[in-house]
């Protein structure tokens, strides 16, 4: 019994004993599940919320693509005023690349006065261009011919593909060309395989055999010669995560490599890859993708691509910085030979291709920082107009290309004109610390050819052309004769006009007496000489005369939006105005009395190649073109005889220049606009705190005008007087009809009826008689 008991009480004793042993191993089996279902649950959670960053940004946009900007193309054709040296420094502004073979397109070479282009095909908003092989001939004032070395045949004209000025970025500075997989050379591909990642289509995302590999390869080599990432891998660091490096980072890039393998295929992958890789820097932007990369680098398209540059651009990968062509041109060598080994090894290039591709020269072109905006004040103009069209997110993001009127010859020569001129104006008494603004337009359309915002073309800052609101002078003169000439009852163009001293009568006593320049009165003068030199009392006269009203009303009818202020010293120019709005204005009087909104936008064309936006030449007639005619004649006087006459030292006299200075009070504001055949040029010059210049219209901006016009104009103007206008002559002594033969007699344009009707005595005197008889005899016979 006693031992029944103590093996019972044993047993009792054990199953006490025992019960918080089997207590304690539930607690941590359930603890252990537990923690494995919440890591399981929020690994999970992770691949979850990592899934769906790679597929949103995956399958949505993925990259935003700036907006490019283009200036007009040049037109090449026989007689085009541009020698072989202009023409070289144009090709390599294109980013074109010297080549003896013509192996790729955007390449040239020289054989004496011959220049060998193969041109890069290229889509503008009206047609697309194919590249081809031209031969253009040049003599020592220009192009001689141009011929299609393919047909040996002479072309009338080619367009080359345009100069990029600019681009709209969005807040992220990066920058691509997108390119479809199909699009892209085989060699490339090859070439990335088998540098970067031979397994591609074989791994999963992560390759443990790469990894391997590349460890064994930088053991042998001493140094790291391959990495372990695959291709996958580097599109998930470049696409979605930063360059810091950790643990924690690598375990991440690797899950997204597996989603994103698992999500998508493999040429997705790689496409996206090709697009996407970081291969350079140009400035403040960022170079992604082989697409923009070839032309950064080598200066044409992807598929022209040698084999050699195809290497060098797959030898970036592994460090655009550490393989740089510009900077470290051994290194790069190095690198893209070793890739060339490789490609040899694989099979995919014999060893002839290996070995010559090796021999070669990087042959990389200049870096001339083709994104950046190399002209600031008419890219904002530019930024201006667009955004009265389009969303700031659509002008940054859709890869839009803007074709710009702007002419880049004639903005380099601007810039140039203006820095040596405001230099050697500085010289003179007073003059210091010199601002300017200029616009150079087509004559004929209205299209903006050059804008400078300031001297400094190094950044945006404040654009004087388009925002410094100035007093004009003198250039308001043209509209107060000109509104009078509608009246051709009153006046004409010789009509006599008192430029005495007046008084004009103001409220609350501010009488106004205005002042000549030479603080001289000159008599009675007539209408057009008035004009020519600039005389204030006789424009005062004739604008009080007339109604400041109606000549505010014809400056309205000009293009001019602005509100002005009807005080009678609008006449002599208080109103104040920016250099834009001044163009308009005499962008009206050179299109004969037709008024053609300036514009500086052609079209805008989506990534696509879908024409968007066209900006037509427009027109309609605001002003009477006989009376306009009229005013442009004396404007022409005004040149040879008056205030701008100094620019006849530059042309020929024949050339019919047309123009107006403008000062100002003293001399705060130097002023000069005017026009030949081909273009218009509104140039000011002063100082931005308002302080006088020590220059008038004439010592100043006329100086930058003439040296510019001269520079790029190579038409004379020809007026082409109206149906309704009739000439006559005129006797200057007494404003009477004479004839040739009286002597100092000139001939005027007067509208049909306003012309004089009284004889001159010099037409009855028997000198006049017999000489007039004696004309009218020598022709017959």
């Amino acid at each position: 019994m006693a031992e029944k008991t103590k093996k019972r009480s044993s047993g009792r004793y054990d199953k006490k004993k025992t019960a918080p042993q089997k207590s304690g191993s539930h607690w941590i089996r359930n603890s252990f599940l537990v923690f494995v279902a919440g890591f399981a649950f929020i690994l999970a959670s992770y691949l979850g919320y990592l899934d769906h960053n790679v597929r949103s940004q995956f399958e949505g946009k993925r990259w935003a693509i700036p907006a490019r900007v283009y200036a007009s193309p040049v037109e090449l054709y026989a007689g085009y005023k541009l020698i072989g040296a202009e023409f070289e420094a144009l090709l390599q502004a294109l980013h074109y690349r010297l080549d003896v073979h013509l192996s790729s397109e955007g390449t040239y070479f020289k054989n004496g006065s011959q220049v060998s282009v193969k041109t890069r095909g290229f889509t503008f908003w009206d047609q697309a261009q194919p590249s081809s092989v031209i031969r253009v001939n040049f003599t020592a004032s220009g192009i001689a011919s141009i011929v299609d070395a393919a047909q040996n045949q002479d072309l009338a004209i080619v367009r080359l593909d345009p100069v990029q000025i600019g681009s709209l970025y969005p807040r992220i500075k990066e920058d691509r060309i997108l390119i479809k997989l199909e699009e892209a050379p085989d060699a490339l591909i090859k070439g990335l395989l088998a540098s970067e990642d031979r397994d591609f289509y074989q791994h999963i995302g992560i390759s443990f055999k790469g990894i391997a590999r590349a460890v064994w390869m930088n053991v042998l080599a001493g140094h790291t010669v391959q990495g372990g990432s695959t291709i996958t891998q580097q599109l998930v660091k470049n696409f979605y995560l930063t360059s810091e490096r950790s643990l924690t980072r690598k375990v991440k890039e690797a899950f997204m490599a597996l989603i994103l393998e698992y999500r998508y295929s493999k040429d997705e992958i790689l496409e996206a890859y090709l697009n996407e890789i970081y291969l350079g820097q140009d400035g403040g932007s960022a170079v992604h993708g082989f697409g923009l990369a070839s032309e950064f680098y080598f200066g044409s398209s992807l598929k022209d691509l040698p084999l050699e540059h195809v290497a060098s651009l797959i030898a970036l990968v592994r460090g655009p910085s550490e393989y740089d062509p510009r900077r470290y041109a051994d290194r790069a060598v190095q690198r893209r030979n070793l890739v060339l080994g490789e490609m040899e090894a694989e099979g995919h290039i014999t060893e002839e291709q290996a070995v010559k591709a090796k021999a070669k020269a990087l042959n990389v072109i200049a870096n001339t920082h083709r994104s950046t905006n190399r002209y600031p004040g008419f890219l904002d103009l530019v930024k201006r107009q667009l955004r009265q069209e389009y969303k700031e997110e659509d002008l940054t993001s859709e890869g839009l290309r803007i074709f710009t009127t702007l002419d880049t010859r004639v903005q380099d020569a601007l810039e140039d004109t203006l820095s040596k001129k405001l230099k050697q104006l500085e010289k003179l008494p007073k003059a210091n610390d010199l601002e300017a603004a200029a616009v150079v337009t087509h004559r004929d359309g209205g299209e903006i050819a050059a804008l400078m915002s300031g001297r400094e073309v190094s950044g945006a800052g404040f654009n004087r052309a388009l925002d410094a609101v100035r007093p004009i002078g003198s250039l308001i003169k043209p509209v107060v004769y000109l509104t009078a000439l509608e009246y051709p009852n009153k006046y004409t163009i010789t009509t006599p006009v008192s430029d005495t001293a007046i008084l004009v009568k103001g409220s609350h006593g501010n009488d106004w007496s205005p002042k000549n320049y030479d603080h001289r009165e000159h008599g009675t003068v007539s209408f057009h000489t008035a004009l020519a030199h600039s005389y204030n009392l006789a424009t005062v006269r004739i604008g009080m005369d007339i109604g400041v009203a109606r000549v505010a009303k014809t400056l309205r009818s000009m293009g001019i939006t602005r509100a002005i202020d009807l005080f009678p010293s609008f006449l002599l120019g208080a109103a104040s105005l920016t250099p834009m709005e001044v163009t308009q204005i005499y962008q009206t009087l050179a299109g004969d009395g037709f008024s053609t909104p300036i514009k500086g936008i052609r079209a805008v064309v989506a990534a696509d190649g879908t024409r968007l936006q066209s900006y037509p030449f427009t027109v309609r007639q605001v002003l009477d073109p006989s009376v306009t005619y009229i005013v442009n004649t004396m404007l022409q006087e005004v040149m040879h005889e008056g205030t701008g006459r100094s620019a006849y030292s530059a042309f020929p006299a024949n050339y019919g220049l047309i123009g107006k200075t403008g000062t100002t009070n003293d001399s705060k504001d130097s002023w000069f606009a005017g026009y030949t055949g081909d273009y218009l040029a509104v140039v000011w010059i002063g100082r931005d705190d308002n302080k006088p210049a020590g220059l008038t219209g004439a010592s100043g901006a006329l100086q930058v005008w003439t040296s510019l016009m001269k520079q790029i104009s190579n038409q004379p103007v020809n007026l082409i007087p109206p149906d309704n206008i009739k000439t006559a002559w005129v006797d200057p002594a007494n404003g009477l009809l004479a004839n040739e033969n009286c002597t100092g007699a000139k001939s005027y344009p007067f509208i049909a009826g306003s012309a004089p009707e009284e004889y001159s005595s010099c037409v009855d005197s028997p000198v006049n008689q017999f000489e007039t008889l004696i004309n009218d005899w020598l022709p017959n016979n």
